[in-house]
């Protein structure tokens, strides 16, 4: 049954995370793979210099492997369940994913030779996520899961037309980068994104969409075993690699299921954290020079203000689980 493929998803992508990072996180470490702050940061992130980066690898194997395991078992159980077309939004999530953790890998590996915090140009990142957005959404038009049928309040079910394309495209790219700024105090990004991936793996499951269901499921495992080594004090970063691997998966998973207007409550979070980016930079120039928080992404703001890491974390966690809620009742009446 898919019950026990949904536990063996979460159960063996956690316990892989978990346990890769024994070997890992030394071999990031061994090979001088560590984090440079920015010296704009908040001065105590200053004792985080040197913690090793691309941890993100332990959550992409244990996703991978644990997601195989489920498939496998899928396969064994319920082998009616299991056909090649069955598997081709799990496939079309997994190369977002994958592609642009390549992009955050790049990113970090340049970090590393060249002893800075920037890593890759912007003009370089932005155009090779370009190349990657449009072979994503050129596959779903294959596949026949791009849709320009968006479900609004109020407005009910809207056809975008020819305007959705460059929306999506846009969409897709400004939610990887929001991932990615996200992921800027211990524990912050895996945590919320483990949260955002048990609300995926809910609508997935209401909606009958069980492959989805295991990748949300592995991802999600593999996560909690991850913050084994991410939470605070965190042992090891996620790095661009997985952060942007972690905003590939967030961002496909929405449009493989068809309602891509479901990331306004499923990215919620981080959308806030790229808005008070973009807040803060259109105000400094306007007013040349003031500014409205204290500093962006907005949960340094709060660790300006006093808030602790954890208290952060929880903080946004929960934000982003009653997001979700509210998806799930938006996604009802809809």
């Amino acid at each position: 049954m898919t019950t026990i493929s949904l536990i063996v998803a979460v159960v063996s992508a956690a316990l892989i995370s978990a346990t890769s990072g024994c070997f890992i996180v030394p071999m990031l470490r061994k090979l001088h793979l560590g984090q440079t702050i920015k010296e704009i940061g908040p001065t105590w992130h200053k004792k985080k210099q040197g913690t090793p980066i691309m941890g993100g690898l332990c959550f992409i194997l244990g996703s991978t492997l644990g997601l195989c395991f489920a498939l496998l078992t899928l396969f064994l159980r319920e082998p009616s369940l299991f056909t090649p077309s069955s598997l081709t939004g799990v496939l079309q999530v997994m190369f977002s994913a994958f592609a642009f953790g390549l992009v955050g890998f790049a990113d970090d590996f340049s970090k590393v030779v060249h002893h800075r915090n920037l890593g890759l140009r912007a003009w370089q990142k932005m155009a090779i996520q370009a190349v990657i957005t449009v072979m994503f959404m050129a596959s779903l038009a294959h596949s026949g899961n791009l849709t320009t049928l968006v479900a609004l309040p109020v407005f009910g079910t809207v056809d975008l037309g020819l305007a959705f394309y460059p929306i999506a495209f846009l969409g897709i790219i400004f939610m990887v980068n929001a991932v990615n700024l996200t992921d800027g105090i211990d524990g912050l990004a895996s945590s919320v994104t483990f949260v955002v991936m048990v609300g995926y793996l809910l609508i997935t499951g209401l909606l009958g969409m069980f492959e989805l269901s295991l990748y949300a499921a592995a991802l999600g495992g593999a996560l909690a075993g991850f913050l084994v080594w991410n939470f605070y004090p965190a042992k090891t970063f996620m790095g661009d690699t997985g952060s942007m691997f972690l905003g590939g998966a967030v961002t496909a998973m929405a449009f493989c299921m068809g309602r891509p207007e479901l990331l306004v409550f499923m990215g919620f979070v981080y959308i806030c954290e790229a808005g008070s980016v973009v807040i803060q930079v259109t105000c400094f120039k306007l007013t040349h020079g003031k500014r409205i928080f204290k500093m962006t992404p907005i949960h340094h703001s709060f660790e300006l203000s006093g808030w602790s890491e954890v208290r952060i974390v929880a903080t946004f966690s929960f934000v982003a689980a009653s997001a979700i809620l509210l998806g799930v009742v938006f996604l009802y009446l809809s």
